[in-house]
């Protein structure tokens, strides 16, 4: 079996923090769910764009609770443009999620300090001048938003496998990429499980006009609700590196905004049609 699936833009990973994305006022910047207080007093989620406070309430994880909502924003109307993107503090800010993505790597995340830093001025550990870092001109909401891309998934015959192929239009050009995986577990706050790679090596460099292509192979990432230990794969998300490194078995090191932006993914859980075994 194979089918296609648009990939929708987005600046969002799980709803808290509300971003993965901050504006030079230390405002988040969402395209994603977006959390509203209803008539009933309830918090109602839709997929939606705006400017959000980072003095919005973080309830525990697995809750939702109203943003704090700076302004509306249409991005479709370019009025925004020219907003310049950073990343979140550390130890991030608004994160209810309990997880450390890179348990062999950095076990104690939330011992580094740092403040919001312009994606365009960030340079990654060990770098000499004399090593050619590649200058990089801000990066801009209204380049952001021009990002496009699509994967395919193919079942083997046999059901043991599947492989996914990606391709990508308009992303940040000559950038560090990685995709991931979200599992149905990984956001349970009843058997929380940690999100991972889609494959191993996860990583592809776009090229001047911002094209990319990746692809991957999985074990039963699709398997039915009557296999023992099931965790099907129910999404996968295009992840820009904005300290330009890849880090094997984790997704990052802080993940979350911290140096890992989601930029292309489902709206939603997804591949429920597909079934590996």
């Amino acid at each position: 079996m194979q089918k296609t699936f648009e990939l929708s833009l987005t600046t969002q990973g799980p709803t808290y923090p509300p971003s993965e994305v901050m504006n030079e006022n230390g405002d988040y910047v969402v395209i994603g769910r977006i959390n509203r207080e209803a008539d009933n007093g309830k918090t109602v989620t839709d997929w939606g764009h705006a400017i959000v406070s980072p003095d919005s309430y973080t309830p525990d994880f697995g809750k939702q609770s109203p943003y704090e909502i700076v302004e509306e924003i249409n991005y479709k109307d370019k009025s925004h443009n020219d907003m310049i993107l950073c990343t979140l503090p550390l130890p991030l800010s608004n994160n209810n999620y309990p997880m450390v993505f890179a348990p062999e790597q950095l076990n104690d995340t939330n011992s580094i300090k740092r403040s919001s830093i312009p994606f365009h001025e960030i340079t990654p550990p060990d770098t000499r001048r004399e090593d050619g870092l590649r200058e990089m001109p801000p990066i801009t909401l209204g380049q952001w938003i021009k990002a496009k891309g699509n994967v395919t998934i193919t079942v083997s015959p046999d059901k043991h496998h599947a492989t996914f192929e990606f391709e990508f239009n308009e992303l940040i050009p000559d950038s560090l990429y990685t995709i991931m995986s979200l599992r149905e577990w990984d956001l349970d706050p009843e058997k929380v499980t940690r999100p991972g790679p889609l494959g191993i090596p996860n990583v592809f460099i776009t090229d001047t006009d911002g094209n990319g292509h990746f692809w991957a192979k999985l074990p039963n990432p699709f398997p039915s609700s009557d296999q023992s230990g099931r965790n099907r794969v129910i999404n996968v998300i295009l992840l820009w590196m904005s300290n330009r490194m890849s880090h094997g078995g984790a997704i990052g090191l802080h993940g979350l905004g911290g140096d890992v932006h989601a930029q292309l993914k489902m709206k939603g859980p997804s591949f429920f049609e597909l079934e590996t075994c």
